[in-house]
């Protein structure tokens, strides 16, 4: 299998990390925080195109704190959407693959009210979803705080788009699921276009270095073998992506 993983990076970071980066000719999933998402305009986004001059592969993560796409407040998510819609804006000149949001259901919050947060999730992401598709950007949703995949599940059933998707995260479900890494893969399958993929203890968000931790990554590439989606590496240290990428290697060769 020829995998070429992606690295996550917040955007804030690449000219801190570009020798690394352009040595390695890394292809990069690339972090816009709220902060630098109201900072950029077109020149800083044809500038950082220009400074990535080796052509790798580009996902992006668009910006995630305190937005509520599957809001009741209608305020509230107006608000996520127009954030949205900049770093689509933004990601139309880097031409990534994919775009990775979160899914922003957590069970207390909605007072496990599943139904609430779809149908207000669907008034966000049907727009949204159709000006991604006609700039050719597939979108993937993260899981965060899901004990279970149903809520997923029932999104994409009810968005019925190929160019939506799920991304996959180790990590958070090392954390929070209630129920198997099986019963994940098995119902997200037909989904899933992205892997983020780092390790925890099960006690915090580490970012650990694949391997490191207690997420069963042979189980779910055994299950996913031969699928095609992006596998990004979400270690926050430079030490623990080459760890990662090592051990992709090694798994992989």
């Amino acid at each position: 299998m020829n995998l070429r993983p992606h690295v996550h990076v917040p955007y804030d970071r690449i000219a801190e990390y570009i020798k690394f980066i352009k040595d390695e000719e890394l292809n990069l999933e690339i972090y816009f925080g709220s902060k630098q998402a109201d900072e950029l305009n077109r020149h800083d986004i044809l500038k950082l195109k220009k400074m990535l001059d080796y052509s790798p592969e580009i996902t992006v993560h668009a910006p995630f704190m305190d937005l509520s796409p599957g809001a009741v407040d209608s305020k509230v998510r107006e608000v996520t959407v127009s954030r949205f819609m900049d770093i689509l804006e933004h990601s139309k000149i880097l031409e990534p693959k994919v775009v990775v949001f979160h899914s922003g259901y957590e069970k207390w919050k909605y007072d496990k009210r599943v139904d609430i947060w779809l149908e207000k999730s669907l008034e966000t992401w049907l727009p949204i979803n159709d000006m991604a598709s006609d700039m050719g950007i597939k979108i993937a949703l993260e899981n965060i705080f899901e004990e279970d995949p149903d809520n997923f599940i029932m999104l994409m059933k009810e968005m019925n788009s190929e160019n939506f998707g799920v991304c996959f995260d180790t990590g958070h479900f090392n954390l929070f699921s209630s129920v198997s890494l099986t019963e994940w893969i098995e119902s997200l399958k037909p989904y899933i276009s992205e892997l983020h993929l780092h390790d925890n203890k099960g006690q915090g968000d580490d970012h650990l270095a694949i391997g490191d931790g207690t997420f069963n990554f042979r189980l779910l590439f055994g299950m996913l073998e031969g699928f095609d989606c992006i596998h990004t590496i979400e270690a926050h240290s430079v030490k623990d992506v080459k760890k990662s990428l090592k051990w992709l290697e090694n798994y992989f060769e």
